[in-house]
């Protein structure tokens, strides 16, 4: 026996069952790949975000390396620039006036030997020297901040910045990080954390600062999606069990029991005889329903069956008739009005015949299309109107605009005779203003469906500009664009180069 076979034996709970098993369970496993997916690609994000705080802190500290040298660089150099004595005192106040710098340093001669400090530096014998107009950058050997010393003429300079302006820097960087060590060649400082408690991870990375002679250190929070996270991706399985179970009682109960004892009750049924119908049929009121259903439906169903198709026939027919002869008349009009205008001899008439001809062949278009729509019901394609409506444009316009280009890029959207009458006269009416006024140009068309219920057409073209409001044939295109967005209930939004208009869609199918 075939699969096909025993799966059609099964009772309809069953078959129930094992269809949301092979609808559900491909959904279930889904979106657990797609949480997984997600879960990386947050685990990236929080990666990268700590790598960022990290970037933010060192390049804090940078900076305030960087200002402290320069200042003390500038202060030094015009305290030296007068000799030695007072040199302390003139950088001191040189110093004073700049604020967030360091106000701790001391100036030394050309080999080194201390001239003067203000404040405390410590010990700064066992920093190298430098040449005016170099920087050097150490862990102080007091460990209590890095020494700058920075080389300018006659002499140096050398500024301790305290652990406290480090921390600070560091900290007002954006975002959080929880430890950081500053190291050189010899020494070790620590200016942050970590933070107390076993359980959190620290991310670390490494920084040069300071021209590369000392290294930052930096710990930011490593956060992860944890396993619980992880356990959550289980509620989709856990949803599709819950959801088979609860459906198969629910279907088997309030629908397969009452509708089995119903079906018994008809196949009973004979001609002639009464139809005994079972009263109690469980809490379903659809069921009890169909059940008076069937005691008033079976004398008359065939005959009420026949009537309604046999009107709907009609009617369909009737319609049908009536679009057909709209749009022969609509082409015969046309037709004439080509006649007449080829025989015009006033450029202007000519000009008048072709734009009535256009309009009334974009009308004759929307009739086609409805009448070859009819059939499935489900109103005007507007992506078929737009295509047949830009060639037949482009097949009626003047000589001057036989090379105008016409770019479409439709989507697939279905609306009602009312709005695509609308649509063929606005777009009819923008293509022909710019073929008569800007032929060398493209003209763009785009309908793009915004959501279940609407779509936006746009059509773009250089003669749509706000610009000559005192031309009278700009004010009177202007008026009829307008007139003809409103039909459509919607506001004519203009843009330089573009007018774009809401329309109403059907759904979907």
């Amino acid at each position: 026996m075939s699969a096909a076979a025993r799966f059609g034996r099964l009772p309809t709970a069953a078959k129930l069952l094992l269809i949301l098993t092979a609808v559900l369970l491909p959904i279930g496993i889904v979106l657990i790949w797609l949480g997984e997916s997600g879960i990386q690609q947050a685990n990236h994000a929080l990666h990268g975000r700590a790598q960022d705080q990290s970037r933010a802190a060192a390049e804090g500290l940078e900076g305030l390396i960087a200002r402290d040298a320069l200042a003390l660089r500038v202060a030094a150099n015009g305290a030296l620039a007068t000799g030695p004595s007072g040199a302390c005192d003139r950088a001191l106040r040189s110093l004073t006036i700049a604020p967030g710098v360091v106000q701790s340093f001391e100036l030394e001669d050309a080999d080194g030997r201390p001239i003067c400090s203000a404040g405390s530096v410590g010990d700064t014998g066992s920093l190298p020297s430098v040449a005016p107009a170099n920087i050097g950058v150490r862990i102080a050997p007091t460990l209590d901040g890095i020494a700058i010393r920075v080389g300018v003429v006659n002499g140096m300079a050398t500024a301790l910045v305290p652990v406290a302006e480090l921390r600070s820097a560091a900290l007002a960087a954006p975002g959080d990080v929880d430890s950081m060590v500053l190291h050189d060649d010899q020494r070790e400082l620590r200016v942050l954390g970590p933070p107390a408690g076993p359980d959190l991870r620290l991310r670390l990375s490494e920084w040069p600062v300071g021209n590369g002679a000392l290294f930052a250190r930096i710990g930011a929070l490593d956060e992860r999606i944890t396993t619980l996270d992880r356990l959550v991706l289980l509620l989709p399985v856990l949803m599709w069990i819950a959801a088979a179970l609860i459906t198969w009682l629910l279907v088997s109960r309030l629908l397969i029991r009452p509708l089995k004892r119903l079906e018994r009750a008809v196949i009973a049924y004979q001609p002639g005889a009464p139809l005994d119908l079972p009263r109690k049929l469980g809490p379903s009121q659809e069921i009890q329903q169909l059940r008076d259903a069937f005691g008033r439906a079976v004398s008359r169903v065939e005959e009420s069956e026949s009537d309604m198709a046999g009107a709907l026939e009609g009617q369909r027919r009737l319609v049908r008739e009536v679009h057909h002869r709209v749009k022969n008349n609509l082409q015969v009009i046309a037709s004439l009005l080509n006649i007449h205008g080829r025989s015009a001899s006033a450029p202007g008439a000519t000009a008048a015949y072709a734009g009535i001809s256009r309009r009334v062949g974009a009308l004759s278009i929307v009739h086609r299309n409805h009448y070859a729509e009819m059939e499935e019901n489900r109103g005007i394609s507007i992506r078929a109107l737009l295509t047949e409506l830009a060639a037949e444009l482009r097949a009626t316009a003047p000589e001057p605009a036989r090379t105008l280009r016409i770019d479409l890029e439709l989507d697939s959207a279905n609306t009602t005779q009312d709005v695509a009458v609308a649509i063929a006269f606005l777009v009819t009416e923008i293509v022909e203003f710019a073929m008569l006024h800007r032929p060398e140009d493209p003209v763009e068309i785009a309908l793009k469906r915004t959501s279940e219920l609407t779509a936006r057409l746009s059509l773009s073209s250089p003669i749509l500009t706000a610009d000559e409001q005192d031309n009278p044939q700009k004010v009177q295109f202007e008026r009829i664009v307008a007139g003809l967005a409103k039909q459509l209930r919607s506001p004519l939004e203009r843009k330089l180069g573009r007018y774009s208009v809401d329309l109403p869609v059907f759904p979907p199918s």
